[in-house]
């Protein structure tokens, strides 16, 4: 069975092709935050360079105060502190319509849309010793909005309600008590789920029809590829 969303399909059959992919990110990949060459060459050389190493140096400085905590007050901190960047919409950022930002380029550019603070918790998190198991993507209606809405969720157990971490909102709270949300699909670099306010449901499989902007966040984040994208 196989439904269509937003220009992609969800086929609720999973393929062995799949399962080797999520055994591929799961084994073969960790991630750090690092400034390559040429990062480093295009900051140095940018009309905002001052700001960019400023918001840099903060965000250093966060990730070492927060390493430690337990995992409540990890995922407020970083809720919070990803919040407070201001959004901008894609195509004033970066000239592309719903560009999915690396956290290297949300950073640098010091804002973004939905996606883009959902994907920079999704990493920030994971560099703070997070499981990749336990975080999630999350497609999502708003309640009356006729876009669709990007959030990150945290699921400890999969059939309880998913904590949410979520740019218009600096509380992190459980699916079930967002009454403006309508759970869509959850996806990460393993697999994806369909799942309701209070559980994960079924696996699912994402056919993004030709416009997989998750596959090339993952791409350029693992490969260090990002500096292209960064027009400072």
């Amino acid at each position: 069975m196989a439904y269509i969303y937003q220009g992609f399909f969800i086929n609720e059959k999973i393929d062995f092709l799949t399962i080797l992919i999520s055994l591929f990110f799961t084994n073969s990949f960790a991630y750090e935050f690092t400034l390559s060459s040429k990062d480093k060459n295009l900051i140095n050389n940018s009309k905002q360079k001052s700001a960019i190493l400023k918001r840099l140096e903060k965000y250093s400085e966060f990730k070492n105060e927060t390493k430690n905590l337990d995992i409540d007050k990890k995922l407020g901190k970083v809720n919070f502190f990803i919040n407070k960047t201001l959004p901008e919409f894609d195509s004033q950022s970066v000239g592309i319509d719903d560009y999915w930002m690396t956290p290297k380029e949300f950073f640098i550019k010091g804002f973004g849309d939905c996606e883009d603070y959902a994907i920079a918790k999704y990493f920030t998190l994971l560099e703070l010793g997070v499981k990749k198991e336990s975080l999630y993507l999350a497609i999502v209606n708003v309640k009356a909005s006729a876009g669709t809405h990007m959030v990150l969720l945290y699921v400890e157990n999969k059939n309880s309600s998913p904590l949410v971490l979520d740019n218009l909102s600096f509380r992190v709270l459980p699916f079930s008590k967002r009454d403006d949300l309508t759970p869509v699909v959850a996806f990460n670099e393993l697999n994806s789920y369909e799942f309701t306010k209070d559980k994960f449901t079924q696996l699912v499989t994402i056919d993004w029809q030709n416009n997989n902007k998750w596959d090339r966040v993952l791409n350029r984040v693992y490969k260090l590829n990002e500096w292209k994208y960064l027009y400072l």
